[in-house]
């Protein structure tokens, strides 16, 4: 992105994941599900899911999922990964997972980790968790649990700055401009940023 403004401050964000948490605790005991295993899709996902694991008292550890090769879009888009190893601490086959992400915008994201998932088992069930939702899906993919819905416009993006604090952060992305130099750009603010070419 372009130049970035807070759209959500740290205190909002807070707000709405211990909403996510109250959200995902009654559906949770609305299913009748025990023992779910949660997993966080890097890097923002894994950032959500830190606060929402202790929020809900899961006993089970984290699982970290990277999908960027996965991506069935990954050429198009231009994405330059930092490429992380996926962690799953327990197996998948038979478990309810809540599965947890940053920005749902296009659903690719979500696709490319359902993939991951189903490679190395089959769930019994996948509850999908975001911390924020915006338009522009391209795939019939919707979360279970959202924190935070965006009215953007459609050269608009959201990403979320983290880990500490946790700032949703609201700016431009002109696309026919994504080849040129971007002097507004600061040197190493991405190091803990989502990429800002990835449309989650």
């Amino acid at each position: 992105m372009s130049k970035t403004d807070i759209w959500k401050d740290a205190g909002e964000v807070d707000t709405a994941i211990a909403r996510m948490a109250d959200d995902l605790t009654a559906l949770i005991a609305e299913r009748g599900i025990q023992d779910p295993l949660m997993i966080g899709i890097h890097t923002g996902g894994v950032w959500v899911a830190d606060r929402l694991h202790e929020r809900l008292g899961i006993t089970d550890p984290i699982g970290h999922l990277d999908i960027s090769f996965y991506r069935d879009d990954f050429t198009r888009i231009g994405m330059h990964p930092q490429v992380r190893p996926s962690y799953l601490p327990l197996g998948v086959d038979d478990r309810n997972l809540i599965l947890v992400d940053d920005v749902l915008q296009s659903g690719r994201t979500i696709r490319a980790a359902l993939n991951v998932l189903f490679d190395y088992g089959r769930p019994a069930s996948v509850i999908l968790a975001t911390l924020a939702e915006r338009d522009g899906r391209e795939l019939p993919i919707a979360p279970d649990v959202v924190g935070l819905h965006a009215k953007l416009e459609h050269d608009e993006q959201i990403k979320l700055s983290g880990p500490e604090p946790l700032l949703m952060l609201r700016g431009k992305t002109p696309r026919h401009a994504a080849d040129k130099p971007n002097p507004s750009r600061k040197s190493g603010q991405d190091s803990r940023t989502q990429s800002d070419s990835d449309p989650t």
